[in-house]
């Protein structure tokens, strides 16, 4: 499964981009947003675009947790 290793939104905000300028400049849409915000994955579109923001690689703020599946 993956997850994020650090809290997108409070970064991005550090960075200055709030979620009230995301949505208003249309940067990443409101239902992306929430999602971020609930802890799952948001679109690869939305990741791209984090990763522009943040001048980061995906590897900065995705990991991979191994979950036992029930057979």
């Amino acid at each position: 499964m993956l997850k994020y290793k650090i809290d997108i939104l409070e970064v991005l905000k550090e960075k200055g981009f709030t979620t009230y300028k995301l949505r208003k400049d249309k940067i990443i849409g409101e239902a992306q947003i929430q999602k971020i915000r609930a802890g799952e994955l948001a679109s690869k579109e939305t990741l791209n675009t984090i990763c522009k923001l943040l001048n980061c690689q995906p590897g900065d703020i995705l990991e991979y947790i191994e979950t036992e599946t029930q057979e």
